[in-house]
């Protein structure tokens, strides 16, 4: 309106109409260049077939597209309207029209064509990006790979021959005593040495399997469950009252009483290590009637309602241990602090809670709660310490 007036005419309806084409321009960008030219040609409105070009060399490249849609371009801005006006003669002034009409449609173009290589450009970067972090991925993978071999031999060469070396003193002891109390002891140790190995065989198995294979890792691992309770208690040299009120594997939930199985053992562990001599109680029920009782027994704390709020049937497992015997030899074992860290994520990987804290008679409780609603994946055979 500038250039042209406010008056109404067929100068102001084309360049009218050229700039509302341009809502079009990503849509049809060829066609919509083209319905931009008459603005050009009848009126004065040099910015829509500008647009539309850089819109259509940022979008549909074309060589030959290109170079036809610049030479109507540059058609439009050198011929006046009506054509009758052209005056061939008038050199300079047609030289300076020529060279504006070209630098209006080069510049566009250039632009475009800019734009263009910069989004590719900036699309490759980021193919590129990913696929290092693929490749970080991979060799993060491999080294992880080569350490696992590596402690595999580690523990293989460090501990197996150790255990070796234990279970065939046992076998020896057992063979050569009178002492029945003796040899009954002797054949604990060769049976807790020989289970011991063979937990050792899969554990290396599985650090040796390639991570990928999950499948092969679980056919790799130990499969304890609660029908192996017993026989780890009487094996655990404790005084101990278990109250099971489950029967082994009535619900299918493998993974879940596994995992109850290692929260035991490393309960049991825990004793030996810093309550020599106390009694130890362990109590293993269906995680519903648990809930249900939660007010009733002995007080132990509540886990907020989280067993009521998990609709469907799991495993309560609990140990508390009082007091240690103050007259108990305290054995110098090792810790690493890790065991019920481990429980705890175990748990939480089934989607249940773990609580260990002490007593006010100066024992110990750790508390599992276990839902079968997860069961699909097993946190680990060697998550618990």
């Amino acid at each position: 309106m500038l250039v042209n007036g406010v008056g109404i005419g067929l100068e102001l309806g084309v360049s009218v109409g050229a700039a509302l084409v341009l809502l079009l321009r990503r849509r049809f960008p060829l066609l919509v260049f083209l319905l931009t030219l008459p603005g050009l040609y009848i009126g004065y409105i040099w910015f829509a077939p500008m647009i539309g070009l850089y819109t259509l060399a940022a979008r549909r490249p074309g060589r030959a597209r290109l170079v036809i849609c610049a030479l109507l371009l540059i058609a439009a801005h050198f011929f006046p309207y009506p054509i009758s006006d052209f005056e061939l003669t008038d050199y300079r002034e047609n030289t300076l029209v020529l060279i504006d009409a070209t630098v209006t449609s080069a510049a566009p173009i250039a632009l475009g064509l800019l734009m263009r290589t910069r989004r590719e450009l900036a699309s490759r970067v980021e193919d590129l990006t990913r696929s290092m972090r693929r490749e970080d991925r991979l060799l993060a993978d491999r080294v992880k790979t080569t350490e696992r071999a590596r402690l595999a031999r580690e523990m293989h060469d460090v501990v197996a021959h150790q255990v070796s070396l234990i279970s065939l003193q046992a076998g020896a002891v057992q063979v050569s005593t009178e002492d029945a109390a003796a040899r009954a002891g002797a054949r604990t140790i060769r049976e807790l040495s020989v289970r011991t190995l063979e937990e050792l065989r899969h554990m290396v198995g599985v650090l040796r399997a390639d991570g990928g294979d999950a499948g092969a890792a679980q056919d790799l691992a130990p499969q304890p469950d609660l029908e192996e309770l017993p026989r780890l208690i009487e094996m655990s040299a404790l005084d101990v009252t278990y109250e099971g009120g489950v029967v082994a594997g009535a619900q299918g939930a493998k993974t879940v009483e596994r995992a109850a199985f290692r929260t035991v053992q490393e309960a049991l562990t825990n004793v030996r290590k810093h309550a020599p001599g106390a009694r130890v109680r362990i109590r293993v029920d269906p995680l519903d009637d648990a809930v249900q009782g939660e007010g009733e027994g002995e007080g132990a704390g509540r886990s907020g309602g989280a067993g009521e709020s998990r609709a469907g049937h799991g495993l309560r497992v609990e140990i508390r241990n009082g007091p240690p015997d103050a007259t108990a030899t305290v054995p110098a074992l090792p810790g690493g602090g890790h065991g019920l860290v481990g429980l705890r994520e175990r748990a939480q990987s089934l989607g249940g809670t773990l609580e260990a804290r002490r007593t006010s008679d100066g024992g110990f409780v750790v508390r599992a709660e276990l839902p079968y609603g997860r069961v699909g994946s097993d946190p680990g055979e060697y998550g618990a310490g």
